[in-house]
């Protein structure tokens, strides 16, 4: 499946915070206080916030094209950029999404895929995400893929105190997880 990545810049912002806010509101609004979740979507996507987030040096936004439609996108952050762990050693994978009438395409195998080549590629030591625990088919999805829990946090989405799995891989084991995502 030829898949292009292309690093996201200002340029493209309004595609950015729409895809943002679509895939987050088709994959958890179901799952939340209807008002709190308007809140945090207000907030967490407001145009300003990505723009900012965009000119952070510490982050990278990624966009995922499948036969030149946009599929889906990640971010990574490094350094102060990271939500929690802040090492040096390490690399978050904040976000990876994909747009409803692209999944169970595995897409998001391939986009994981991309994200790992290039945190290689920023000589860390390991990639750490965070998801929430109710979240069961991403669990399985990065348990399959190598990434294991390793502590928990909590997430605010309005005034409902959510947790989230931390889950990491060791990037000095990407090989075999490269392997294993490639090879299915």
């Amino acid at each position: 499946m030829p898949l292009h990545f292309k690093k996201c810049t200002s340029r493209e912002l309004d595609e950015l915070v729409e895809i943002s806010r679509k895939t987050f509101v088709d994959s958890f609004e179901k799952d939340n206080d209807p008002e709190d979740f308007k809140n945090y979507i207000e907030a967490a996507f407001e145009k300003s916030n990505i723009a900012k987030q965009l000119r952070n040096p510490c982050s990278y936004f990624y966009f995922s094209f499948k036969d030149g439609q946009l599929a889906g996108y990640f971010k990574l952050n490094i350094e102060d950029a990271q939500t929690d762990i802040n090492s040096e050693e390490a690399i978050e994978l904040e976000r990876i999404y994909v747009l409803k009438d692209f999944q169970g395409q595995q897409i998001g195998k391939h986009m994981l895929q991309e994200a790992i080549k290039l945190a290689s590629q920023f000589e860390k030591k390991y990639m750490w995400l965070g998801v929430w625990e109710k979240n069961t088919d991403a669990i399985r999805f990065y348990q399959k893929n190598g990434f294991i829990k390793f502590d928990t946090h909590p997430y605010y989405i309005g005034k409902d105190k959510q947790t989230d799995w931390l889950m990491r891989v060791e990037l000095k084991k990407a090989s075999p997880v490269l392997e294993r995502l490639q090879n299915g």
